[in-house]
């Protein structure tokens, strides 16, 4: 099992597939998800000739859970750390959720130098919903900003799961791997610390001054937050772009995968060099 060892050794895992030659893809899941969740996105890249790179952060998937690090910072040097010890340049990021702002926190630490390019699938670069931003988390502002995270991810009451038809479901289950792993709804003191870390960030400088091609993808039928997050975010950088996917819902990817990945490889066309 491939993995690296963090600089305060946390042991992290990787899966890798596609062409050793071929432009790196580094895919990046959200909070309880873990790498394989990009099933419907590795055989799409791996055939259009790039290197895949499905990445699981501490506490998910197959890597380590450990003690401390429990914070969007820590996050984001595990993404450059990932970076070094497979030397890759010029790569796409991929985030999906939190594992996109995981991005914005590698970026604000140490730059772009090994990014070439970034996708953003369904995640605000900030949670909480202010005068000059309301495309927060559903009721997420100053009045609830200890007590909306302090338990779990609440229910917004959005997008139900009978709104999206036996199709999507049977793809996330597929993706999340529920029939083997079954539906953990309990969460660890170190979960509820990061997701309450990732609630309170804001990453729009981090947007507006990345220095290389942004996708922002949103799905229309997101369960947190409105899809125009996706236009508000690329508006910070003229270098970005968003798409918004229409039927789709915040596991953009999973709930439509045809459209996500045709969106994704002719972002990629474009910023080849």
């Amino acid at each position: 099992m491939p993995t690296i060892t963090t600089t305060d050794d946390v042991r992290l895992h990787y899966t890798e597939s596609g062409s050793p030659d071929g432009r790196p893809v580094v895919l990046i899941a959200g909070f309880k998800a873990a790498a394989t969740s990009w099933v419907y996105q590795r055989k799409a890249l791996a055939k259009a000739g790039y290197r895949v790179i499905a990445f699981d952060r501490r506490g998910h998937g197959e890597s380590e859970t450990p003690d401390a690090g429990h914070t969007m910072q820590r996050h984001g040097a595990d993404v450059r750390e990932l970076l070094e010890s497979l030397d890759l340049h010029d790569a796409v990021l991929v985030g999906g959720s939190m594992g996109g702002n995981a991005i914005w926190s590698l970026t604000s630490q140490f730059g772009t130098d090994r990014v070439g390019a970034i996708v953003i699938v369904d995640q605000t670069p900030t949670m909480l919903n202010t005068d000059d931003w309301p495309y927060g988390f559903y009721d997420y502002d100053t009045a609830t900003i200890e007590s909306m995270f302090a338990t779990g991810v609440p229910d917004t009451g959005r997008a139900t799961a009978r709104s999206k038809g036996v199709v999507r479901i049977g793809r996330l289950v597929r993706a999340m791997d529920v029939r083997r792993s079954g539906l953990k709804v309990s969460f660890s003191a170190g979960e509820l610390a990061l997701l309450d870390d990732h609630a309170r960030q804001d990453w729009r400088e981090a947007v507006a001054a990345v220095d290389v091609p942004v996708l922002f993808v949103a799905g229309r039928e997101s369960e947190f937050w409105p899809s125009e997050h996706a236009p508000a975010a690329a508006a910070l950088n003229p270098l970005a772009a968003s798409v918004i996917i229409e039927k789709d819902g915040h596991a953009a990817n999973i709930e439509q995968p045809a459209k996500f990945n045709e969106a994704l490889l002719g972002f990629l066309a474009t910023t080849a060099r």
